[in-house]
């Protein structure tokens, strides 16, 4: 079943969710915004990976979007309320709850596939990365998309980066502004793979069929992996906060632009 397939039309900035035949499919939807991230859908994210990890008839999740751009991050709208005091135990509220989403994606027990189309930025690529296999167009590209914000990267950004494409490209992509596209990211195995459009759903199906059909080996297969693979050199969790500090700093500089001229989210 597609998004468009889902009952009932969605409030503009939402997440749709589906939990069928052992995949359980999260659908980021608004549009408008290049489905940038508000609090609101940060929270339903959350609530999805509750019934995941409580649902031991789910196998695997699929992570997609509305629309023709996977993701362009946190919405800005939240971020200006967080630029005005960095420090403050609100905005810390507020960027914790986007990130401490993308942690929730990325521990799973269930592998995750993310369907990434047009582009994804900034927390959008945080969310990407947090999926265990990425898959993409050919002409998507990714970008770290913090430095062009004149901000320094959050939500253990540069560890996601670097455990899947290494120390040159992490600081290429995050300190140096470069962007890639699906093609590239397949090539250095950020994505899995990269295929057109009308062969993603195919191609997902024939990665969750597996894990779909014997969900208990499936949870064990990723107990096993996440124990030995993972994490990176530091945990997720302790990437986030040294970044959080220097994020908060550079979001509070003096003449910083306004977040409301810079696009809908990062």
């Amino acid at each position: 079943m597609t998004p468009d397939d889902m009952v009932g039309a969605p409030p503009e900035a939402s997440v749709l969710t589906e939990f069928t035949g052992g995949v359980a499919q999260l659908t980021l939807s608004n549009p408008r915004r290049k489905n940038a991230i508000t609090l609101e859908m940060a929270a339903l994210i959350g609530e999805f990976c509750d019934q995941v990890e409580q649902d031991r008839t789910i196998g695997a999740a699929v992570i997609r979007s509305t629309g023709t751009y996977f993701c362009s991050g946190a919405d800005t709208r939240d971020l200006a309320a967080s630029s005005a005091d960095p420090a403050s135990p609100e905005a810390v509220r507020r960027t914790s709850a986007v990130y401490g989403a993308f942690v929730r994606v990325g521990s799973l027990p269930v592998p995750t596939v993310a369907r990434v189309i047009g582009g994804a930025v900034g927390a959008g690529l945080n969310l990407a990365l947090a999926a265990d296999v990425m898959v993409v167009t050919p002409d998507t590209v990714l970008e770290s998309g913090f430095l062009a914000r004149n901000i320094h990267p959050g939500g253990g950004h540069l560890a996601l980066l670097g455990r899947a494409v290494g120390w040159s490209r992490t600081v290429a992509l995050a300190a140096c502004g470069r962007s890639m596209t699906g093609t590239e990211a397949a090539a250095c195995g950020l994505a899995y793979a990269a295929v057109p459009e009308t062969d993603l759903d195919a191609l997902i199906a024939d990665l969750t069929t597996a894990p779909a059909a014997d969900p208990e080996l499936s949870r064990r297969i990723m107990t096993s992996a996440r124990l030995e693979l993972g994490p990176p050199a530091v945990s997720w969790s302790s990437a986030l906060e040294i970044e959080r500090g220097v994020q908060m700093w550079s979001m509070s500089r003096k003449g910083q632009a306004s977040w409301s001229s810079r696009g809908p989210g990062r």
